[in-house]
């Protein structure tokens, strides 16, 4: 399907680093020749170091006269003075070693944050790539700091980005399931016609289109999130044990009826047999003791029972919606790859094959066809796979008043598979600049802020917070031509509409 692409080339670019000594540990760089192209390096050891930074050197394989350590304490970084002749978007490629394990840093463009890099687990110097940062043709800090720490840092080289290929925003609108209705296909369709052109706007919630979430949002825009987020943890089962009572399925109904979209998560509660701490954490790895390879592989056939049971109970309330004929972005076991959750603990296998197993026990057993299969396990290697895969989604957080585009990010969700899956923002605290994500072309296909405090100052009464979103931000964003509000949603398909 053709579809209009708000892209900018990347060009041709040159940079030189500023010879400027800056404290003990920094020495003159020497601007290098034009002669010698890309990538252009800068030693770590040659930076401006704060915050408990060193120069160390006993580690094998790093370039010059030594790499920095010391990144452990708020505030630890390198900071590199770059001069950019020429602006466009550039790679910055971060060499970095990490004995202690997977380690994300943060990188801040003069002072303010746009990314976030991440190391696997290595003793070996190797690349730690933030993707497509647009720099102005000026001086610019780019400082490497400190989030988890604990990696070594060697050098920064500088290259100038790939253009983007429009075809990664051409998807296919084929769903997983081959007996998806006719109300889900249409969905995807949609989604499919906006995606590279326009964002859909979401937002979490717990109380419907009531919630203080939806008000405060309506109260200063003026317009409605066109899709609304929400949580199926209190139906399953060891939380109903507890006495909890479930109302998301009838908010969902609400706001389909409405003209609206649906997404729903699910915290997924362990059976009360494996929570080993406070029940109403019971979807934390740190509160179960559950083993979900030893139950995958026959050796707990009591835990793949209760796990069937859980999948079952979740199903009755997702035939509920389909009843009503509400389709549903449907994300389950969510940021497998963080490990934190119960269904990540055990690795990426137990988690693709338990993926497979819902799957096929809900779309095959329980026939339920109003599902848009969304996966988020944030990993290329904890993906399903295709047939098992509709939506890729991506939990970015960005940090208070951080207005970047996550660009990083999206071009690493879209390296997942080949042909690509559309790739949405499922979860996020601050929203971003739709201007800045045109720009970058991180065409997320919808975006999701999550609840509570991420949006609220108090619920009563509704209190919008500026914490993470400023007010002018949010006025902006949907106030904006290529966001679209439930109030956009049926203006343009008004068929939608089937009650209020």
């Amino acid at each position: 399907m053709k579809k209009k692409i708000f892209l900018l080339c990347s060009f041709i670019f040159m940079v030189t680093i500023a010879g400027c000594a800056r404290n003990s540990n920094q020495v003159e760089a020497i601007e290098p020749s034009h002669e010698y192209g890309f990538p252009l390096i800068y030693g770590a050891e040659h930076g401006n170091l704060v915050g408990g930074t060193r120069i160390a050197t006993n580690l094998t394989g790093f370039s010059g006269s030594g790499f920095v350590a010391g990144f452990e304490g708020e505030g630890a970084a390198v900071e590199f003075t770059i001069y950019i002749h020429n602006e466009g978007f550039y790679d910055l490629n971060f060499i970095t070693a990490s004995p202690y394990g997977y380690k994300e840093n943060r990188v801040y463009l003069n002072g303010e944050r746009i990314g976030v890099v991440a190391i696997d687990e290595t003793e070996d110097f190797s690349a730690s790539i933030l993707q497509r940062v647009f720099l102005p043709a000026g001086r610019h800090i780019i400082a490497y700091s400190h989030y988890w720490g604990w990696v070594f840092l060697d050098r920064l080289e500088v290259t100038p980005s790939t253009s983007l290929d429009p075809a990664m925003f051409n998807v296919s609108a084929q769903l997983a399931n081959p007996n998806a209705n006719v109300a889900t296909r249409d969905l995807m369709e949609l989604l499919v016609e906006l995606y590279g052109t326009y964002f859909i706007s979401g937002q979490y919630t717990d109380y419907g289109v009531h919630g203080a979430e939806f008000q405060v949002i309506r109260d200063i825009t003026g317009q409605t999130p066109a899709i609304m987020g929400l949580d199926l943890m209190d139906y399953t089962p060891s939380r109903v044990a507890r006495g909890t009572v479930g109302r998301t399925v009838e908010h969902a109904i609400e706001f389909h009826n409405m003209g609206g979209i649906v997404t729903f998560c699910w915290h997924w509660n362990a059976p009360e047999e494996y929570i080993i701490g406070t029940w109403y954490r019971g979807f934390f790895t740190y509160v179960t003791n559950i083993d979900l390879r030893l139950i995958l592989d026959g050796g707990d056939p009591v835990g793949y029972e209760l796990l069937m049971r859980d999948i079952d109970a979740i199903s009755y309330q997702l035939s509920r919606l389909q009843d009503a004929g509400v389709p549903v972005l449907w994300r389950p076991l969510h940021e497998a790859a963080g490990g934190w959750f119960w269904w990540g603990a055990a690795g990426a296998d137990a988690q693709i094959e338990l993926w497979r197993l819902m799957f096929d026990r809900m779309t095959n057993y329980h026939g339920l066809n109003n599902l848009i299969w969304l996966w988020n396990g944030e990993h290329a290697d904890w993906y399903p796979g295709d047939a098992y895969v509709d939506i890729i989604g991506e939990d970015v957080y960005f940090g208070e008043r951080v207005y970047a585009s996550g660009i990083e990010r999206f071009l690493q969700a879209k390296a997942f598979t080949y042909p690509p899956k559309m790739v949405v923002l499922s979860e996020t605290d601050a929203l971003f600049d739709p201007d800045i994500a045109l720009r970058d072309g991180a065409m997320w296909g919808f975006f999701a802020p999550w609840k509570r405090e991420f949006v609220l100052e108090s619920r009563t009464p509704p209190v919008y917070s500026e914490q993470f979103t400023e007010r002018w931000m949010l006025e902006h964003v949907y106030s904006h031509e290529r966001v679209i509000t439930l109030e956009r949603l049926v203006e343009r398909l008004p068929g939608r509409v089937t009650g209020m």
